[in-house]
Parts: C-alpha cells; structure tokens; sequence
C-alpha cells in the first residue's frame, strides 16, 4: 500500500566531511606509507565509488607499530590514573564535537543510513570514551584486587559492521587500564580509525600508545601473531575466531573473542503485537541485518503468527530502502559485493530448500551493493537459513506451541550472543532468560546497547565481555 504522501528526499551534505586522496599507516603518532609501498581502495558501497587510497601495512609495519607501542607503554602505563582519563575525555569531547562529519564518513564507506551513525553508532562511540575515562582512576575499586596491572601492549582486529563503535569498545578500555594499542581496522572500512588517528593528535595523545594498521586479513594474522603483543581481541567471524585461538594457543597471551550469532526473538501470545513487531524490525534490519546479535530467528507462539505475520509485513512495507545520505532512509547498502553475495546465496539456498520468501515491494538502485528486506515462513530448524548466519535483512520465522519448545528451540544454535523476549509477564521473561544460553537477553526491546552493560558470547559466539566493569578485566593482569 502506498504511505498517504511520500517523503521528499533530505540528504545530509557532504560537504562536511574532506577525505583526502590517500591515507598512509598511523604508526608512532605520525601517518607513513607501508615499508613495501602497498596500497589499497576503499569503495562506498551505495555509490562503488572510490572514496580514497590506504596504505596496507605488512610484516615490518606491524613489527614497527608493535615497537612504538611497547616504547609508549612504559610512560603511559607509569601516568597516575586521573592523568590518563583527562585524554579520554578530551577524545569523547573530540568525537562529539566532530560528530557529524564522522557520522557522514561512516554512512560513506560503511552503507549504512545516516541515521543510525548519526543517532546510534557516534553517541554511543563519545559515551564508551566517557565511561572508561572515569574507571580509569578507580581501577582498584573495580573488584579486580588493589593495583591491578596492565598486559602491555594490545592488539585489536575489528569488523566493519561497526567500524568506529568497535574500534570505541576496544580502544577505550584498553588505554583507560594503561595498555597501549595496534588496532587493524577492516579493510572495507578503515577510514573512519584513520580519523580516530587524527584525533588521537588533535588530543595530544602521547605518540605510540595508540597505532592504527589498515589491510586485509593477514595483516590482522601478523598482529595476532606478533610475540610482543600481550592482550588479542577481536570480533569477527567465528572461523577467524578459531583460527586466532590456534595461534595463540601455548602462548601469554590474554584474548577476548567476540564472534558471531543467530539470535533468537522470541514473541509470547501475550505480547503487545506493535511493540513486538518494531522490536523485529529494528532485531533483523536495524544496518541491513549486518549485525552479529541480530534477531535473526523469529520464534513465534502459534496462536497469534497470522496476526504477527500480517502487522510485520505491512510494517516492512514501510521501510525506505535507498540513499544510505538520505536521512529519511531505514535501510543502507550491503557493506562489499563479497558480503552482498553470500547474503544472495544463502537466502537462494532457502528458498530452495522450501522456506517461503517474502519481499516487500522494493527498487533497488542501480549501483552499489544492495538486498531487499526478506522474511522466510514455513521454516524449520533444519533449513541451512535457520542455522547459518546470514549477516544480512533476512528473516527466518519458526513457530513454537510452550515456553519450554521456544528454549529449545532459542537453545538449538552453536551460538550464543544474544535473545530476545516479547511477553507482558515479568515472571515469564525471567524465567525464558534463566534457561537461555546466550551473552545478552533483551526483554521487550532488542539492540539496546549502553557502555555501562557487558556484551559478549557463549558457546561459538566467543567468551569474555566488551563494555561495563566486565569489560575493564580483559585488559588487566588479573
């Protein structure tokens, strides 16, 4: 059905953002060029146009970047606590300050609406900053024993879902207990850490304790395996999560793994249906569904899935599918034609092993990488779309009959990241969230995230947590 008047388009400019022609390494508080002369594009996916030239650091460059950062490490983990939290607050107040050209930069290389950078992923990057800032001086009240110590040096390897968020609840933490930091952004999206880099300056951020290495994947394995590098995190797919523990495993060194997820909504009979159904779209489509927590599999109480299925499909009608600038638009381009292709595949693969595919009536514009919002009934947990992780808008929907058949079912992943609950029953939602095996359950919303709250895995969706108090004891030597 056609909305009562269409929306004129609002596109945010541009113009606040310069991205320069090529980008080098950030390495000892200087940007250089990679020892080998490496460089790589980076696309906006919307458009496929080149947005700039990076640098791809190599062996050396990793070697080089770890030796600034062990050379830091001494002087920044030796300042008083009070001391390193006013450079947090100083980069908070940075990031806040330049918040919307950094909002317009993520949408660029990253696909997603302006409105979720803009409103989501910036706030949320300035409070991580904010929060660990003030641990840093309260370290010994953070239950973790008197003087607890820093590891050394960290090396971090982010996604790109996520690029600045991620690189936030890394980086924060880390400098907040006196680490100091070799961050590889993903190579789809490193623009937005080169930035940070430049805030990192614009704060008078020591040189060395924060280095930023753009490339691909074996400049994270070179990172990962560096014998100077005390602290591994990384989020990511969970075969890389494996890999990394394989390489690591017989050494010192402390990881954190936080990894992927097929999460499980599950709506009661007795939940409000218009809640429930924002909740859904917002769990599976909230950044095209590239999302390791999302709400993948929607479980169903039987009696009220026509009248869910109905609500939830004209909703989808709805979404605004286009210009990722546009900030009337709900849903952005797929991040890299390699996603965008997997996504294809897998939703293909669904639809041949019987699930019906639903789309709502959607142009998909003609260049960049895009994929409609999909929803698949007549799902059972042995279609590979029940069980995969798809990374994309696409939604299997299952149904169940009790409570105990939706815990099963919610239970039935090698996942465990993250659920959800629909019901008015407060004893219902505390007593589904005690038998579910996964990091973060939400009651009555989903994809709620705050800097104070854990966030991590269970099972093959990695272990330790990101965020809160929790979050400070992967980066100490406890």
């Amino acid at each position: 059905m056609a909305s009562a008047f269409e929306y004129a388009p609002a596109p945010e400019s541009r113009a606040v953002v310069d991205i320069a022609p090529s980008y080098g390494l950030f390495i000892d508080g200087e940007f250089a060029e990679a020892a080998d002369g490496k460089v790589f594009k980076t696309v906006s996916p919307s458009t496929e146009e080149v947005l700039s030239e990076v640098a791809q650091a190599g062996e050396a460059d990793v070697d080089r970047a770890v030796k600034a950062a062990r050379k830091a490490f001494d002087k920044w983990s030796a300042l008083p606590g009070a001391e390193r939290a006013k450079y947090l607050f100083r980069i908070a107040r940075i990031i806040q300050e330049r918040s919307r050209e950094l909002a317009v930069l993520e949408t660029l290389d990253n696909g997603k609406p302006i409105k979720e950078t803009r409103d989501v992923d910036l706030p949320l990057v300035a409070a991580h900053f904010f929060y660990y800032a003030g641990w840093a001086d309260k370290l010994d009240h953070a239950g973790y024993g008197p003087n607890p110590r820093p590891l050394g040096v960290a090396g971090q390897v982010i996604p790109w879902n996520f690029p600045l968020l991620m690189l936030a609840w890394k980086i924060a933490p880390a400098l907040a207990t006196g680490n100091t930091v070799v961050l590889k952004p993903a190579e789809t999206t490193p623009l937005s850490a080169l930035f940070f880099a430049d805030i990192c300056r614009q704060a008078g951020l020591p040189k060395g304790v924060v280095n930023i290495l753009p490339g691909y994947g074996d400049t994270g394995a070179a990172v990962v395996a560096h014998p100077d590098v005390n602290k591994v995190a990384f989020t990511g797919s969970t075969a890389v999560g494996k890999e990394i523990a394989r390489t690591i495993a017989g050494t010192r060194k402390k990881l954190t793994l936080e990894l992927g997820g097929k999460g499980a909504n599950i709506v009661f009979d007795d939940a409000p249906i218009d809640q429930a159904v924002e909740g859904i779209v917002n769990g599976i489509f909230f950044n095209q569904g590239q999302v390791c927590c999302a709400g993948s599999r929607l479980l169903v109480q039987e009696s009220i899935q026509d009248e869910l299925l109905d609500s939830l499909k004209r909703r989808l009608s709805t979404l605004r599918l286009g210009d990722p600038l546009d900030k009337n638009t709900d849903i952005g381009a797929i991040n890299s034609a390699e996603q965008l292709a997997r996504i294809t595949a897998l939703a293909d693969q669904g639809e041949a092993e019987g699930a019906e595919r639903w789309s709502p009536p959607c142009e998909l514009p003609s260049s960049g990488y895009w994929f409609a919002p999909t929803l698949f009934t007549g799902v059972t947990q042995a279609h590979t779309i029940a069980r995969d992780e798809i990374f994309g808008p696409v939604l299997s929907v299952l149904t169940f009959r009790t409570p105990e058949e939706a815990v099963a079912k919610a239970n039935n992943t090698p996942y465990g990241l993250s659920a959800g609950i629909w019901t008015e029953k407060g004893s219902r939602i505390l007593a589904v969230a005690n038998k579910l095996r996964a990091g973060v359950v939400w009651s009555n919303t989903f994809n709620k995230f705050d800097p104070t709250s854990p966030f991590g895995g269970y099972k093959e969706s990695g272990f330790g947590r990101e965020g809160g108090r929790h979050g400070l004891e992967a980066y100490l030597d406890v």
